[in-house]
């Protein structure tokens, strides 16, 4: 393995599911930095093609219920112990950002796909980033990141996608390791 602390630590990296987090989460100087962090990353055209919303304290209360009333809408018999998961969800984390893409799918030289994937990178980042300051992060999907209602929800507007929730927050117990992708299984060399 290469010398680089920094190689090392990114080698190490994983998720910690969002039940395993409790507070605190950065804040102050800490969390602006992280923030600033996440938003240096790839950006062919310098478009900035996305947006962050943090949600914390009493708003991730109200954003659990609201998101358990709209699935139960969705899915009129879905099964209570699933509305209390999708309750819970929320009750762990000190902090979730909602990380929104801003596509300009009409652009004259920068195709939908490099702005897609530039507010990816911010999600991973703000993982990345919240890690090195020393916590657990998670960025999480699911339903509700597809979910029309709870794009208007979160106030997005035209244009704009829900790339996924990533929860931050210090680490309540180390996750269960996880079996690592084999390089060998997934990389090639082409050859002409």
């Amino acid at each position: 393995m290469p010398a680089s602390p920094l190689f090392a630590a990114l080698a190490r990296r994983r998720s910690v599911p969002a039940r395993l987090l409790t507070i605190p989460a950065p804040s102050g100087a800490e969390r602006e930095a992280l923030l600033a962090f996440a938003l240096r990353v790839p950006d062919h055209g310098r478009l900035q093609p996305w947006r962050l919303i943090t949600i914390e304290g009493a708003a991730l209360t109200t954003l659990a219920a609201r998101l358990a009333e709209r699935l139960a809408a969705r899915e009129p018999d879905v099964n209570p112990a699933r509305l209390d998961k999708e309750r819970a969800r929320y009750a762990h984390a000190a902090l979730v950002v909602a990380v929104v893409a801003r596509i300009d799918a009409g652009h004259a030289r920068i195709p939908a796909q490099e702005q897609l994937l530039s507010a990816g990178c911010v999600a991973y980042s703000l993982v990345l980033g919240a890690e090195a300051l020393g916590y657990g992060a998670q960025w999480l999907t699911g339903w509700a990141a597809y979910d029309p209602a709870v794009a208007a929800l979160l106030g997005l507007g035209a244009g704009e996608s829900l790339i996924g929730l990533v929860h931050i927050g210090s680490v309540g117990e180390e996750p269960t390791p996880i079996p690592r992708a084999q390089p060998a299984a997934h990389i090639s060399a082409w050859t002409a």
